[in-house]
């Protein structure tokens, strides 16, 4: 993936997305005795940064066949399927999602009212991207991977565009990593601009596969445990483009604690004035249970999605009074 790759992923999309903000954080600045600011991906249509690359998947196929894609299928937590259900519902083209059995009650429903096909019936994410692979291989349909697909790569490193345009003094980004997807197009596109830009990638202590894969040079199957940050547990596919990505351009991960996850997210309400889920918040808990060091520097914290059950979030409010 060049530049070229990420303004024309951006050209495509630009009709479909939101330009998110990049607003500062007092609270994080002075928790981290740096400069930090926020990109409010939260905010973004389909509350994720899940968007960018599904829109930008759908388009790039448009473009580059004869006919459209008899039938699309995918695999998601949740907020892949729901920004991918929105882009098929446009375009008009027939896509069923696979998800977990337990996926948010928000990101099922959107995907339904988008009119995709909905089959929730995955033991775990790892689960549905099986299930959703058999389905594409039985039936023809073509797979859009939420995380292992350059185009979706592509769509996701849009967000750097935006931050380098609107503080191009920010040395160091923070970024969370579920499948790598995001991390991936974060870091390609920032390091193409400036390569002294630092990235560091975020992993949940109970689903670390990246960071216990680069430390072993390969990738090595995890088993995953529950964690409120639902959009980043499971293994990645094997063949994912996303590993030697980040094995080049990551400078380095870290691990939070589902406790710093639920600072995070009451942190960003309280503070703030902001939702995000658990994945959405995994950046921000970084600074929160002071994972790395930033002081004195100039931060971008990506805040990636807001898709938040009203029961789970009421119970971490009401937790932390």
């Amino acid at each position: 993936m060049t530049l070229i790759d990420v303004f024309r992923a951006r050209r495509r999309i630009a009709p479909y997305i939101r330009r998110t903000p990049l607003i500062s954080s007092a609270w994080l600045s002075e928790l981290a005795r740096g400069v930090v600011s926020l990109k409010l991906e939260s905010l973004q249509l389909s509350n994720s940064f899940k968007s960018r690359g599904a829109f930008n998947a759908v388009i790039a196929r448009l473009e580059r066949g004869s006919a459209a894609p008899a039938r699309l299928v995918t695999a998601s937590a949740g907020n892949h399927g729901r920004a991918l259900a929105a882009a098929a519902e446009i375009f008009r083209l027939p896509l069923v999602v696979f998800t977990p059995v337990d996926a948010p009650r928000s990101k099922v429903a959107a995907i339904r009212r988008h009119g995709a096909e909905l089959r929730a019936e995955g033991r775990d994410y790892d689960d549905a991207e099986r299930l959703a692979k058999a389905f594409a291989a039985e039936t023809g349909a073509e797979f859009i991977s939420p995380y292992n697909d350059a185009d979706v790569i592509a769509g996701a490193a849009t967000i750097a565009l935006e931050i380098a345009e609107d503080d191009g003094d920010i040395n160091v980004i923070v970024v969370p990593i579920g499948g790598g997807g995001l991390i991936s197009g974060i870091a390609a596109a920032t390091k193409a601009i400036d390569p002294d830009i630092e990235i560091v990638g975020v992993e949940v202590e109970a689903s670390c596969a990246f960071q216990t894969s680069v430390r072993a040079g390969h990738l090595v199957p995890i088993v995953p445990g529950p964690t409120l940050a639902d959009g980043l547990g499971g293994n990645p596919d094997p063949d994912t483009i996303t590993f030697g990505l980040i094995q080049q351009l990551v400078d380095r991960i870290v691990t939070v604690s589902e406790e710093d996850l639920a600072s995070a997210i009451v942190g960003l309400v309280e503070s703030e004035h902001l939702i995000a889920e658990g994945a959405g918040a995994a950046a921000v808990a970084a600074l929160v249970g002071q994972r790395i060091d930033v002081a004195g520097r100039r931060v971008g914290v990506i805040v990636s999605g807001a898709n938040i059950d009203r029961q789970p979030l009421a119970e971490l409010i009401a937790r932390s009074v």
